[in-house]
């Protein structure tokens, strides 16, 4: 009987079925590989970067702020910041005195902070340490403690010139003075660092640079260092001295328009600012307003001859030293009979200029100290600067224009005023005012015609030099000096105080060849004196006298040389004669 062997070969249909389904699996598992590489890798990249990929800032060096010949008045120095990741640091509680102590802080306060924050990825330890106390911390290794390189900012001058340079927040950013005017200029990009990190937030490799920092431009200020140390240095002396409540100085380049030097008092130390006023950081010279009095004479005096009215002969009959005008009597300070011109100046007799105003119009003497930069901006863009006040009129009570004549009505700070007193010096040419250094002064704005300045300087010398006159102690040895005082009552509501004053002091030197022009104001000298003359005109004597020799100017005020008759030469001693 035959038996049968069972058949060994698949069905067609059942191979092709094997086939398919392993061919399936390979395009699933190559599709699903071009997706996870190609489709999506840009994705996965991110979603891995995002647990281990971490960019860091690279801080930028803010510019620098140097005076005209290139020493620092504002730099940025390396500090070391430390931070903390409380969800590490709070297991470790056992460390936290050594922590605490490391730092300067209270154990119990540090505690009580880290507790508060424990849910918290990031909070600051302690800003701004020098490199060698943040290096003793970081070297304790304490788990969650982490380091961070910044910048911040040191003032070299510290009080000496803190109102002009002002000063920047904790995260270098301007806050007051050309720190804030020009923060744009001096705040650098920061870069950007791509760096690995494990999971508690640990480095484990730099990977690249992603962007460098860009360091902020430097600023070169006007200002000399040197003057400003001198005016700083007199105008404090003149308050302690007077007890006066505070005190302002302004020092012009004639030729240029540069602030040599700006100094106030009271000042502040921009490194320490715990004890910091808002009375003690005001740049009164910019800021403050008062009103003029006697230095606004020289302009109506200009603005008489500019009329063609007058001539510096011309002779004022000022008798009895009253004057009736309308409801007010104007006084001088005493009956000075018949004066000329320069003898209005020198005697600052209000009759005098009252009785010029009246005759050429209050327009006139308006016009002249709009020209001359009253009641607007100076152009410096220092924040906070006042504009003063120069009232217009369609027409001008008699009593108006009396008081317009000899400086009240009207409101100006130290600054206007001596770019004023800059203007007649320079042939009456108006150049801009800057705080940073020219290197290209412009033309400027012819506003007096040139006789007349010159015919002013004149008058104004005899003030300093004059027999009588009222500011013979702004006197420099070895040059012409010429200025005009002022001591002018501050108003209150209600009229003004009669017994609180400014004094102020508004002046040129040399007067044969003009270079400098400088205004001091006292503000409520209450020790005895309180004149112009007696308060403010000896500090412009000290400020001035160091410009004029350490900017080498040549002396044009010298006696005539002597010739004197020398003894004969002795031998020296061990020659043979």
């Amino acid at each position: 009987m035959m038996k049968f062997k069972p058949s060994l070969t698949l069905p067609p249909w059942r191979f092709l079925v094997v086939i398919g389904v392993l061919a399936i699996c390979c395009v699933a598992i190559s599709w699903r590989i071009v997706e996870l590489h190609v489709l999506d890798d840009g994705f996965l990249k991110g979603e891995g970067d995002k647990r281990s990929v971490r960019h860091t800032v690279i801080p930028a060096h803010r510019g620098l702020i140097t005076d005209r010949h290139g020493e620092p008045m504002a730099v940025s120095t390396p500090v070391l910041t430390l931070w903390a990741n409380p969800t590490q640091l709070i297991g470790h509680e056992a460390r936290w005195p050594e922590l605490a102590r490391a730092l300067g802080t209270d154990p119990a306060t540090f505690a009580e902070r880290l507790k508060a924050n424990a849910s918290r990825e990031f909070i600051y330890l302690r800003r701004h340490m020098t490199p060698q106390d943040g290096e003793k911390v970081v070297a304790l290794k304490i788990p969650g403690v982490y380091s961070i390189e910044e910048y911040r900012r040191f003032y070299p001058t510290g009080e000496v010139a803190a109102h002009l340079v002002g000063f920047t927040n904790v995260d270098e950013a301007g806050q007051e003075g050309l720190e804030l005017t020009y923060n744009d200029w001096l705040q650098g990009v920061p870069g950007k660092r791509q760096v690995l990190q494990d999971r508690r937030g640990r480095l484990i490799k730099d990977v690249q640079v992603v962007s460098n920092a860009r360091p902020g431009n430097d600023l070169a200020m006007s200002l000399d260092l040197r003057l400003q140390y001198i005016a700083h240095r007199e105008l404090r002396e003149a308050l302690k001295q007077f007890g006066a409540k505070a005190g302002s100085a302004v020092l012009v380049d004639i030729r240029t328009g540069e602030i040599l030097a700006m100094a106030n008092h009271p000042s502040y130390n921009p490194n320490n600012r715990s004890n910091l006023k808002p009375d003690m950081m005001r740049n009164r010279a910019l800021i403050d307003v008062f009103e003029p009095g006697s230095p606004i004479k020289s302009f109506t005096v200009a603005a008489g001859l500019m009329s063609g009215r007058y001539q510096p002969t011309t002779v004022m009959d000022t008798r009895p030293g009253t004057m009736r005008v309308a409801t007010m009597t104007v006084r001088d300070f005493r009956n000075y009979g018949m004066l000329d011109l320069s003898g209005v100046i020198l005697k600052s007799s209000n009759v005098g200029v009252v009785k010029i105003a009246l005759d050429i119009g209050a327009e006139s003497i308006y016009q002249l100290l709009h020209q001359l930069g009253f009641g607007e901006y100076t152009g410096l863009g220092f924040p906070g600067e006042s504009t003063g006040s120069l009232p217009a009129r369609r027409r001008w009570p008699p009593v108006e224009t009396a008081t317009l004549s000899y400086g009240y009505g009207l409101s100006v700070t130290a600054t206007q005023l001596a770019q004023a007193y800059a203007t007649l010096a320079n042939n009456g040419r108006r150049l801009p005012l800057s705080l940073l250094k020219v290197d290209q002064p412009q033309m400027g704005e012819q506003i007096l015609p040139e006789d007349v300045s010159k015919q002013l300087l004149t008058m104004l010398r005899g003030v300093v030099d004059g027999e009588g006159g009222t500011g013979s102690r702004a006197r420099v040895p070895g040059y012409q000096v010429g200025g005009k005082t002022g001591t002018v009552h501050k108003s209150i509501a209600g009229g003004y105080a009669k017994d609180r004053y400014r004094s102020v002091f508004a002046g040129i030197a040399p007067i044969s060849n003009p270079r400098f022009a400088a205004v001091v104001v006292i503000d409520e000298p209450s020790k005895g004196d309180y004149y112009g003359g007696l308060v403010a005109a000896p500090v412009f004597g000290e400020i001035m006298s160091g410009a004029l020799r350490l900017m080498n100017v040549t002396p044009d005020d010298l006696p005539a040389l002597q010739q004197v008759e020398l003894p004969p030469a002795k031998p020296e001693e061990g020659s043979r004669g």
